[in-house]
């Protein structure tokens, strides 16, 4: 009998440090710099193009030995993205419902392990390859993207 309560002791024990050491901390200063980041809704023009929200993080600092990888907002998680032709602005692409085809469906939201308001963000990097998270606080929001239709087809 002693052993048994020995041994159920050992096994919570282990899981709850397990569970301890799986949470993410968060870092209480950033190892990279911003400016303002600010986020925009988007529709497409054309009837079940989709809608998003678009997440941007202009980063001012020189990024040694470290790499954003996503984002936490509003529920979602996403892969920050840059593009080539401007690589310190990180783009966090989040789909909503909004304008959605009627056979679409969308991944189901993932239980984000942080506790955010609407205006706040986790963005999680890698630092000397380790993970860290950094709160976001304060993102603006900007006036939405409403994109054209698709322009008409040439009748030649």
């Amino acid at each position: 009998m002693q052993f048994f309560k020995y041994l159920s002791g050992s096994i919570l024990s282990c899981l709850f440090f397990m569970q301890c050491s799986s949470a993410q901390k968060l870092q209480k200063e950033a190892s990279f710099k911003t400016n303002q980041v600010y986020y925009q809704s988007w529709v497409a023009g054309v009837r079940g193009g989709g809608s998003g929200i678009n997440v941007f993080i202009p980063v001012t600092s020189e990024l040694k030995n470290l790499k954003l990888d996503s984002i936490y907002f509003r529920g979602h998680k996403v892969i920050l993205t840059t593009k080539p032709q401007n690589p310190n602005l990180y783009i966090g692409r989040i789909l909503t419902e909004g304008n959605r085809q009627d056979d679409a469906v969308l991944m189901d939201e993932n239980k984000i392990p942080f506790d955010l308001k609407d205006n706040e963000a986790v963005v999680s990097y890698v630092e000397n390859n380790s993970t860290k998270y950094i709160k976001l606080e304060n993102i603006v929001e900007k006036q939405a993207q409403y994109y054209p239709s698709a322009p008409p087809k040439n009748k030649n």
